[in-house]
């Protein structure tokens, strides 16, 4: 009875420490927490919840151990909750972002900051095609491809597809403004950097970013029509709330 009883005090410890995942630290210097990972040749594989993304093992600089436990599960909400007991941010039509597809993330988001939804959707789609848990070959994470140092800056898990598609859409607005409503300038910034956009003074002339720029701007394109035929009559158009979205010729 004694040897169960130790046994099982152990196992618990175990899986209590476990449950708490740890932290991968990348290259990039950013810190992304993981349930756990595992390495494969060159490639390390990184599981989050029922999802797994894959990165280079050359981006991974070292995994550190999380000591914080989780406390436990908090008792499931009434049934009878209002619409009151959750921020309007944080739900659409009464579901949790969990509950949410990628497509409704971009329009929840793109509200929040006063884009066009179809901008934001064109960046997510372009970006990672509505994959949340992908990774690229320079360590860009999820939905809108944030950098764990740019997520980090903008106080974001960019594991979690509602904080990514978040901070994302913050980013690009504050592109936007930064680039006083240039959107080819903004989209460049977000593709290939403020750097570069500031070392070529306009759109770098990189294929990668003209390619990612055209692509948007067709979606703008088709999103202008489809509104110009869905619209009994012409009417002004209202004033974005958070940024300005004007067009630059690419030099």
């Amino acid at each position: 009875m004694r040897f169960g009883a130790l046994f099982l005090s152990l196992f618990s410890a175990i899986a209590a420490v476990a449950s708490a995942g740890e932290f991968a630290v990348l290259s990039s210097g950013g810190r992304l927490h993981i349930d756990r990972h595992e390495t494969a040749g060159d490639k390390v594989r990184f599981y989050m919840g029922a999802s797994v993304a894959e990165i280079s093992a050359a981006k991974v600089v070292r995994f550190e151990a999380d000591d914080y436990v989780p406390p436990p599960a908090a008792a499931p909400a009434p049934a009878a909750a209002t619409q009151t007991d959750t921020p309007a941010e944080l739900s659409v039509a009464g579901r949790s972002p969990v509950e949410l597809s990628p497509t409704e993330l971009a329009d929840r988001a793109a509200d929040k900051y006063g884009l066009p939804r179809w901008l934001v959707r064109s960046v997510m789609k372009n970006e990672s095609g509505f994959s949340p848990h992908v990774v690229s070959p320079k360590g860009a994470i999820g939905l809108m491809q944030l950098m764990p140092g740019t997520a980090q800056t903008l106080g974001a898990n960019p594991a979690d597809p509602a904080q990514n598609a978040d901070a994302g859409a913050r980013y690009l607005r504050d592109l936007l403004q930064k680039y006083d409503g240039g959107l080819w300038h903004a989209l460049a910034a977000y593709n290939a950097g403020p750097g570069n956009v500031a070392k070529y003074r306009g759109v770098p002339p990189f294929a990668e970013t003209v390619r990612y720029i055209e692509r948007i701007e067709r979606d703008r394109k088709k999103a202008e029509q489809q509104s110009q035929s869905t619209s009994p009559a012409p009417t002004p158009a209202a004033p974005m709330r958070a940024a300005s979205v004007k067009t630059l010729p690419i030099p």
